[in-house]
């Protein structure tokens, strides 16, 4: 694993503390990495969301399609057992 240095308001440290005294965190260093590994994983799906985004507005969907995909939602729904 590889060491960094970041430097944050006095403010946010102490939010970061009181998340290890609560036992949150088990230190400084797992509550940052959960942080980063946060960050990163809503810009993974964000980036994947994009793609749909992309995709459609590159290949709208036909009329049919969106009839077709209305009635499968529809009897889907119907079919649920509540």
């Amino acid at each position: 694993m590889e060491q960094i240095a970041v430097r944050i308001p006095v403010e946010l440290l102490a939010q970061l503390d009181g998340l290890v005294e609560r036992g949150t965190y088990s230190s400084r260093a797992a509550a940052v990495r959960a942080g980063v590994e946060a960050v990163t994983e809503a810009e993974r799906r964000r980036a994947i969301d994009q793609s749909y985004i992309d995709g459609y507005t590159k290949y709208p969907p036909t009329a049919q399609e969106d009839a077709e995909a209305l009635a499968l939602t529809i009897e889907a729904i119907a079919e649920e057992p509540w």
